[in-house]
Parts: C-alpha cells; structure tokens; sequence
C-alpha cells in the first residue's frame, strides 16, 4: 500500500488504532480485502473514495498531506510500507497508522532509548539528563523523548550538542511549536543532522491534553528502554514507566534522595522492580540481547567504555572553565549574582568540583559564598557534598 492509501485508512470513521492495527494482522489485500473487513460505515467511505475520491472528504486529507509536504524539505509521511517506518512499533497494540516526519530520517536507524522525567528538575536532575543524553548519544544512541519542559528538552538539547541523534514525539502536529518556550529546539528539531520530529497527527493540530497520554506510547514504543531521570509520585513519566513494561520493553530509574520530592517517584518505580542506574553501563547491559539487530557498536566487544560516565559528576549545563582563567573570565565569575551557586544545589550532596563546574566560580569563591549561606541556615554539609536546605516535608 502506498502513503496515500494509509493515510485514507487511517481517517476512516468509527476506527482508531488498535481496531486497525487487528486488521492489518490478518493482512488483507488491498482493497478488497479490506472493504470486506471493515465495518459497513467505514468500508461505505472507503468505497466512494475509490470511486469518486473528489466527492470523497478523505480526499481532502490526502490533498492538505500531499501539499505540506511539497512546501519544504525534510517532510515525510510514515507507514508500514515507508522503508524508514520503525518496525519496533509493529510491536505495539496500538501503533500509529501513520507519522508525519519533519527532519532526519537517520535518527530512525539506530537504537533508541526514551528519556522522560520531572518538568522541574533539580540542578542534579538536570545535570544527570545531560550527563546521560551526552554519554548514550556519543555511543550511536538516539535519545527519545517529548519535548515537554524540563527532563525532555535538557536531554534532547544535551544529544544534539554531542552531535547524535534525537527524536521528539510531539501530541500536536509537527509544525505546531508547544510548548511556545520550545521554540530553539523545534528549530534544532526540524534542521539539525540528527534531529527529528514525529507526530501521529496531521500539520497544523494544536495540542490537546488528551493527545500527551496517547504520545507516550509512541515514545515508548520506539525505545528498547526507558530511563526515567527524575520524577514526582504522580508525574506524568510514570504513565511512560507503565507503558514501557505493558510493550515488553526495560525499565530504567535514577536513584535520589530520600527528600529529594522530585525523586519520589523515582524510588518508587525501583521499589516495584526498575532497574537501578548508575551509570551508562547500567543501561547497557541490560539491553546487550538488542546487539544483532542494531550496528556493531552494541555488541559485547565495542560496548565496554574505556571510562565510566558517573552521574554522580554530571557535565555542566554552560561551558566548563579552563584550568587556567583568564582575566576577563574572572572578573565575569565575581559579578555574578551570588544565588547563582544556591540553585546547583538540591536535596542530594553535590560535591564541589561540581559546584566549581556548573558555575563557574573558582574553588575559593565556591568555599566562601558556600561558608555564607551555611551561616544564613540555606546550605549544609553532609556525606559527599553540600546540601540545600528545604523545608521538611
């Protein structure tokens, strides 16, 4: 079947994709197999499309579909048939019929793993999201996630930057720009090598609550596994955890702190069986048994890393300072607002290399403005680090 015979299917009335998706598993020829399966007013519409499909609505899908993509490069209409159709999604109960694409393609080929978490992340949840989207991403992994604030588009920014392959699922249509703040990596999305977005709705669809939910399957669905970064107990990434184990597919968690409430659900999830992550490696070998069906960069033998990439040291959000600081650098570090090092810490011990990185301040100035805010009660001490003070819950 060819894109505009999927895209009809898909617009029939009174079906949806899991009723069509038991259809296509009985693998009727096109299009009588089909006009005999489907239900009366389904197979009604169907029939007058291929007789007459100018007096057919569902040709007017076909036309809007056929004119977005002439308008500009990198569009795509994604289907069984496509040869760059994921076949991981064939796996689901429910896959989409089809995806409108806007970017490359290539993101497609390799491995996948979702990366989901919190909209308010932590500094050291933002920082393992980076940490870990740098680390997959330079291996050959594509980072998979939903552009959503916070988790999403920290880790997606962070797998571009590293040069690799990132997809967004988005509930909206491909050139619908939500959220608004998104804008830049929308962009980065839709033209950068490696970039890719994909929807199951038409261009031009503005989101809706009840399409988010429905997206994740897809976020999912395309992964060998899903780490979630940080989490609340009813944060919208346990609905990607659920998904993740009802498709068969790993389930991964960060460990945080006891009062860390961004890492609530988190603890939750490794309570019920996640496996727990520490680094990289983790994620790895768990996933060894996908080696034949990608490229040989996941085989036993390339896997092993010469070095371990510790969350426990997560790169910075901004460029790390040089060994040796220029004037102008220092000057620069002084004038910054002093808050600056309060909001690098959370609930967890940062030690303060970290703190040195992230900001960057020198090792002095960290002590000292560290030395203050241990005297006003917002910062202290503890086992591996220091802490930001918050009010018990």
């Amino acid at each position: 079947m060819d894109a505009r015979e999927w895209l009809v299917i898909n617009a029939l009335p009174g079906m949806g994709a899991a009723r069509i998706a038991q259809l296509v598993a009985r693998s009727p020829q096109w299009p009588q197999g089909w006009l005999a399966a489907l239900p009366s007013a389904a197979a009604n519409a169907l029939r007058l499309w291929l007789a007459q499909p100018q007096r057919s609505p569902l040709q007017q899908v076909v036309e809007e579909t056929e004119a977005w993509l002439g308008k500009a490069p990198r569009r795509h209409l994604l289907h069984r048939d496509h040869p760059a159709w994921p076949a991981l999604l064939n796996q689901l109960p429910d896959p989409p019929v089809v995806l409108w694409a806007q970017g490359d393609l290539q993101a497609l080929e390799g491995p996948g793993l979702a990366m989901v978490g919190t909209r308010k992340p932590t500094a050291e949840g933002s920082g393992h999201a980076q940490a870990f989207a740098r680390e997959l991403a330079s291996r050959g992994w594509c980072i998979v996630s939903g552009m959503a604030l916070g988790v999403d588009g920290v880790a997606q920014r962070a797998a571009l930057a590293a040069g690799g392959h990132s997809i967004a699922v988005l509930g909206c249509g491909v050139d619908v720009i939500y959220p608004a703040r998104h804008r830049e990596l929308h962009e980065q999305l839709s033209t950068q090598p490696g970039g890719l977005l994909l929807s199951e709705h038409p261009p031009g669809t503005v989101a809706r609550p009840a399409f988010f939910p429905r997206r994740n399957r897809i976020v999912t669905g395309l992964s060998l596994g899903t780490l979630v970064v940080e989490a609340t107990e009813k944060s919208g990434s346990l609905v990607s955890a659920r998904l993740a184990l009802e498709q068969g597919r790993e389930l991964f968690a960060l460990p945080g702190s006891l009062h860390n409430v961004q890492a609530r659900g988190c603890l939750q999830l490794l309570r019920n069986g996640a496996t727990l992550v520490r680094h990289v490696e983790d994620i790895l070998a768990e996933l060894q048994h996908w080696a034949p069906h990608y490229w040989p960069m996941l085989t036993p033998s390339e896997a092993a890393p010469a070095e371990k990439a510790s969350p426990a040291a997560p790169a910075p959000m901004s460029p790390t300072p040089s060994a040796q600081t220029d004037p102008a650098q220092t000057d620069s570090a002084q004038t910054e607002p002093p808050d600056r090092l309060l909001h690098a810490l959370g609930p967890s011990p940062t030690p303060i290399d970290w703190l040195v990185q992230s900001t960057g301040l020198s090792v002095s100035e960290c002590q000292q403005r560290l030395l203050m805010l241990e005297l006003e009660g917002q910062v202290a001490q503890r086992a591996g680090g220091w802490v930001r003070l918050t009010a018990a819950w």
